[in-house]
């Protein structure tokens, strides 16, 4: 779960529903000060149990680099109201909501591309949004970045922990799992925060998109057949996948791999401004190409 270190949005950060096709998506939405013309517009999807509220110290930075960046929350994820039901947390159908919100983020010519960065859970759902479009013969993302996400499923003792709370859910709740996973009391705003997001996201969002992290297969060689310019970024260190496999993984696409200094699973919250840099730099490299 990745601790934002500020929670009030910086000035000039538009907080609001996205409509779209699929339904409105709550979102952060930052974009240059003086009004000058776009370098681009990136669409940031969080991980597992997060928020776009994870990408928060990411969109100043963005935003002062040319870009416009729109953080969202997913389906069940804090401010994005949920559905009952739990095919609608399958993989195909999250990228499928990501397709949708590219569309109604889709800039016009002149205001760059469109770019799509997905954290941990969210990497593995924007790759899927990426290779649904494949499918349909059209790519709206003129990049793809994945954060803190590995080829397919997370290590082993993830699995273990997912197991435990995908099973632990129905029996005793979201208060009580919180307090088995956080045995002592958050005492600091952002921890209190962190408990309200929990509390605020849908059961069923967890569950579903857990089995997905323990089951998820290894997409890698379809990704690469895409064509898409991959930039493969992560700490020093990762919990969730090693990073040696995101190294293989970064080869096996021909990607640009970033390892950011200082940081673990969540570059985007632990080093925000090298993350950032890192960001701009690729996508400046990607339109230099075009």
């Amino acid at each position: 779960m990745s601790r934002p270190p500020f929670l009030d949005p910086p000035v000039g950060v538009r907080a609001y529903r996205l409509p779209t096709r699929r339904g409105a998506f709550a979102v952060l939405d930052a974009a240059p000060a003086d009004g000058g013309p776009l370098a681009g517009t990136a669409l940031l999807v969080p991980g597992y149990t997060g928020s776009k509220e994870d990408f928060i110290a990411l969109l100043a930075p963005l935003a002062q680099a040319g870009y416009r960046a729109v953080a969202v929350d997913g389906r069940g994820q804090y401010e994005t109201p949920g559905d009952g039901v739990r095919h609608a947390y399958g993989l195909g159908a999250l990228a499928e909501d990501v397709l949708a919100q590219g569309e109604a983020l889709e800039p016009e010519p002149s205001e760059g591309p469109l770019h799509l960065a997905g954290h941990s859970l969210g990497g593995l759902i924007a790759r899927g949004a990426v290779l649904r479009a494949a499918a349909r013969g059209h790519i709206p993302f003129a990049s793809l970045t994945l954060i803190g996400s590995g080829p397919g499923r997370v290590a082993r003792w993830p699995r273990w922990r997912l197991r435990m709370l995908s099973a632990g859910l129905p029996v005793l709740g979201p208060r009580a799992m919180w307090r088995v996973w956080h045995p002592v009391r958050e005492r600091d705003d952002t921890g209190r925060w962190m408990r309200g997001r929990w509390l605020a996201s849908a059961p069923i969002q967890a569950q579903v998109t857990g089995r997905t992290l323990r089951y998820e297969p290894d997409r890698v060689s379809r990704l690469a057949a895409t064509g898409v310019p991959v930039h493969v970024v992560s700490g020093e260190r990762d919990g969730a996948w090693p990073v040696p496999l995101m190294d293989r993984m970064a080869q096996r696409l021909n990607a640009r791999r970033t390892v950011i200094k200082g940081a673990e699973h969540s570059p985007n919250t632990e080093e925000p401004l090298a993350t950032a840099a890192a960001l701009v730099d690729f996508w400046r490299s990607c339109q230099a190409t075009r």
